[in-house]
């Protein structure tokens, strides 16, 4: 097994609320999932990344192919509580080209997305919130943004994962991973899609699973199960989990709260073998 090529890697949720200036009325409310937003964000910080990539559910989707940036530059911004934070990032254009030629080599469907014109200011892309909470509290530098396709099996994912573990390690930089994942959204009657007691159980195994290093066995939940819970982070923790494969990945668990409809859960991943 070779050694992990990224400086840094963590597993990170994106409610607007976590961001400080969005939190207005209701501080406390995602409080914990803030502190450690904070600590991973020190990390990165000391990790000194050349390049962030961010694995979201909520970028622009491609259906069957694995959508990657490839536009000069993105912004978006979010807004909570009649507050808007507002962000913009360049993107590594080498990084993103490389990671895509290198997924094809390995027959992984993709695409690479840009908007308006191919270079220049123009060429521009909508940030989501699963990109825009988690860098709130990260360095100012450029990113790759991946979304995952649901349509593909989570074998797909980890192959993914695989792929990008070997565009960085050829990559002359300091790459990190954010995989921005929400879990069950079903915890609440009165959120938007309502309450089932599916919520609790996948999210208590996701977090188990994840202090256990056990982050393959996500993979393992049937569809209903999926279906019933409404995560939204099975299918880039599988990329993470093929990009930092079990055998050199060392999990810190933080926290995990749900004070409201929906599961997050914070931790860093780092490497068994130094970097």
């Amino acid at each position: 097994m070779k050694t992990n090529p990224f400086v840094y890697a963590c597993m990170t949720p994106h409610g607007g609320e976590i961001i400080p200036e969005l939190s207005r009325q209701e501080p406390e409310r995602m409080k914990t999932t803030r502190q450690s937003l904070y600590v991973i964000g020190k990390e990165m910080e000391a990790a000194n990344p050349d390049t962030i990539i961010v694995l979201t559910p909520h970028g622009v989707r491609v259906n069957g192919q694995f959508s990657i940036t490839n536009s000069e530059r993105m912004v978006g911004s979010v807004e909570e509580n009649d507050a808007q934070y507002e962000l913009e990032r360049k993107v590594d254009r080498e990084l993103a080209n490389s990671i895509a030629q290198t997924a094809m080599k390995n027959n992984i469907p993709l695409a690479l997305i840009n908007y308006g014109t191919s270079a220049g200011p123009i060429s521009c892309l909508p940030m989501d919130w699963g990109v825009i909470v988690p860098l709130a509290f990260m360095p100012n530098v450029p990113i790759v943004v991946v979304t995952p396709p649901r349509e593909l099996s989570f074998d797909f994912h980890y192959h993914f994962g695989e792929a990008l573990r070997e565009a960085v390690q050829a990559a002359a930089k300091r790459v990190a991973l954010v995989a921005s994942c929400d879990w069950s959204h079903t915890h609440d009657e009165e959120g938007p899609y309502g309450f089932d007691h599916a919520a609790k159980e996948l999210d208590k195994l996701v977090v188990q699973y994840t202090q256990n290093n056990e982050l393959e066995k996500i993979a393992h939940f049937d569809k209903e199960f999926i279906e019933a819970a409404k995560p939204d982070g099975i299918w880039q923790t599988m990329i993470l989990a093929g990009a930092i494969p079990k055998g050199i990945r060392q999990i810190d668990f933080l926290s995990y709260e749900a004070p409201t409809y929906f599961g997050m859960m914070c931790a860093s991943v780092t490497s068994k073998e130094p970097l």
